[in-house]
């Protein structure tokens, strides 16, 4: 038994009046009995008495009663951990847990909407070199291993090792929280996840990201089918095997657990659940996906894949078409459906003209992690990227005002991958072949901008596996054959739009208008493109409309509002060569979906001529 004082890995910093992190020395969410000390600097004693008193006073009036704790000590899953909690919240209201949170939490306020700020720690993002995958004999042979692959390999042993140390100081707490609910909104994939947590603010994270029970769901919830145990405010034994850092999330199929120490970014829950659906599922026949999703009147389903910057959260809330959700769906023989119960949207930049629908959702119930406040009036800053850019929303999907309960849909009509074309030379929209999609999905293309980084002074492409490489568990093949196995059974059209640059690359040309955007997708939804005539683009090979209602037709081929066409062909065959390049990572996909489905998908990416040829010939060698 591990048996050291719990440590807390809260921090605060003190800038300007206004518009800066709030420290409060108060106790720690761990409830342990040594002094915070904030910026190196031990709280003062007329502070720690002011603090208790209120504490006190807290507790007296508002601590919940504690469950009885039968139902989480016959767990099988408990017996086997050794978990033995002294007090134990269950599925507490979203009051009990801002009460707890303020009680407990330092840097803990309400905001002048109603929300609940507070903040994760040392650590504000995923850690996904920390992610780690038990090997074992049952599943080993199915999962995509290797050095391109987001699944860093750890035995069973060890994994044991870290369930211990965890559940040793979950057991050293006066308070657990646990969060019985369920995944997927179709019945018949529906799954029960447990989360057992040191932290009211993760409760309350993980109550509004997954599906909540009833009542009745609750008294008859019984076994799970999968135990999250998030131990984050403790750190992992860096010195144990497969150890990098005092971080590590652990996720075991054999068990079907997954352990959390030495962050408490609540983020990681969320993804851990979501790379078990993206084994779970897929086993089933049924298509994991890192996507949004919306439906028309009409009944029309799209999917909205894009990484951070593309618009993919932007677009796909659109109050013209009801949201199924944002961020992680299935595509089963029934339809589409949702596997989460909220949404979690990134707050960086976030106005109310612009993305009205989220704005709104930012309200009492809302977790905002790691947002800076106004001192005196609680108002969040949002353009603040003082601790962060990662700035977070977390809210029930009924938060938002056009969501469609329950969050299932048909077979989807359109599938549109959204790329940040920094280097301004794809096609504000383009239609895509069967194989065109399976390629475009695999590379899952953005581009970082000059400005966002050190050291970043030309745009810089980005490409994650199937839009979300970190959450993978198979191969990406896997994933982009059954996609297309679906798009050709149900008669799906796949579409590439450019929210990036446009008329010449990142600093000379200027971003796409958003309106433009959303007239190209407003086209899409109408079916004015299934009539359209289209032209065929060099290098990629792309389906490009001739016209589009509300888009100046000038803007529809990249290379006519370019200045120097010579520059234009040089820069699209180099992206032609990265997409090329980054496609080596995957050379192995054959011995997952077969040589002639793994040819079948490189026939459609782009088809680069060698550097030498278009220096010399320009504009006239791409255009032949």
């Amino acid at each position: 038994m591990h048996t050291m004082a719990p440590t807390s890995v809260f921090s605060g910093s003190v800038t300007s009046r206004k518009c800066r992190p709030i420290v409060t020395p108060c106790r720690t969410a761990t409830s342990s009995p040594r002094p915070i000390y904030h910026n190196g600097v031990a709280p003062t004693t007329s502070n720690n008495r002011r603090c208790g008193t209120a504490m006190r006073f807290m507790i007296q009036e508002n601590m919940p009663s504690s469950n009885d704790k039968n139902f989480l000590m016959d767990s099988k899953f408990t017996k086997e951990s050794g978990l033995a909690p002294n007090v134990v919240f269950r599925n507490l209201s979203t009051p009990q847990l801002y009460e707890l949170a303020l009680a407990f939490e330092p840097g803990t306020h309400i905001t002048s909407t109603g929300a609940l700020a507070t903040k994760s720690g040392a650590k504000m993002g995923r850690s996904p070199t920390d992610k780690r995958v038990t090997r074992d004999p049952e599943t080993e042979k199915d999962l995509w291993w290797g050095p391109y692959s987001p699944n860093y390999v750890m035995d069973d042993r060890t994994f044991l090792t870290n369930r211990e140390r965890a559940v040793d100081y979950l057991n050293t707490l006066e308070r657990v929280y646990v969060v019985d609910a369920f995944v997927n909104w179709d019945p018949a994939s529906r799954l029960k996840v447990r989360v057992v947590t040191s932290r009211a603010y993760h409760a309350l994270f993980m109550s509004n990201m997954l599906i909540r029970p009833t009542a009745e769901e609750l008294e008859n919830f019984g076994e799970p089918d999968f135990v999250i145990y998030n131990a984050g405010a403790f750190p992992a034994n860096k010195y144990t095997n497969f150890m990098t850092s005092q971080t590590s999330i652990d996720l075991s199929l054999k068990h079907k657990e997954m352990v959390i120490l030495g962050t408490m970014y609540a983020g990681e829950m969320k993804k851990g659940v979501f790379t078990l659906m993206h084994y779970l599922m897929p086993m089933q026949g049924k298509l994991s996906l890192h996507s949004g999703c919306n439906v028309g009147a009409a009944g029309d389903v799209t999917l909205f894949f894009g990484l951070s910057g593309t618009g993919k959260t932007t677009l796909s809330a659109d109050p013209k078409r009801p949201l199924i959700g944002d961020d992680e769906h299935v595509w089963s023989d029934n339809g589409v459906f949702n596997i989460e119960g909220g949404c979690y949207a990134k707050c960086i930049g976030l106005k109310e003209e612009t993305e009205p629908e989220i704005w709104k959702a930012i309200r009492f119930g809302t977790v905002l992690e790691n947002v800076v406040l106004d001192t005196e009036t609680r108002v969040v800053d949002y353009d603040s990227q003082l601790l962060t850019e990662n700035t977070r929303a977390s809210y029930p999907i009924e938060f938002m005002a056009n969501a469609r309960i329950p969050c299932v849909g048909d077979h989807p009509k359109n599938v549109i991958l959204l790329a940040c074309d920094a280097f301004g030379v794809l096609p504000p929209v383009s239609r895509l072949t069967l194989e065109q999609a399976m390629y475009h999905f695999i590379s899952g293309y953005t581009a970082k901008v000059a400005g966002t980084e050190v050291g970043v002074t030309e745009p810089q492409a980005t490409f994650s596996a199937c839009f979300g490489s970190a959450f993978l568990m198979l191969h990406p093949y896997k994933y982009a054959t059954m996609l297309a196995e679906k798009m050709a059974k149900h008669g799906t059209t796949a579409w590439l739009i450019n929210t990036g640059w446009t008329g010449g690359k990142y600093g000379v040309g200027k971003r796409m208008s958003l309106k433009h955007t959303r007239a190209i997708i407003d086209a899409i939804h109408s079916g004015e493109l299934d009539n359209a005539e289209f032209v065929t683009t060099p290098i990629f090979g792309l389906q490009v409309p001739k016209s589009i209602s509300g888009v100046p037709s000038e803007v529809l081929s990249p290379e006519n509002v370019w200045g120097n066409k010579n520059e234009f062909a040089t820069t699209l065959n180099n992206l032609g060569h990265m997409f090329v390049k980054n496609f080596k990572h995957f050379s192995d996909g054959d011995s997952f979906v077969g040589e002639e489905m793994a040819a079948r998908i490189l026939t459609g990416g782009p088809k680069p001529l060698a550097e030498a040829e278009v220096k010399d010939k320009g504009f006239d060698a791409i255009k032949a």
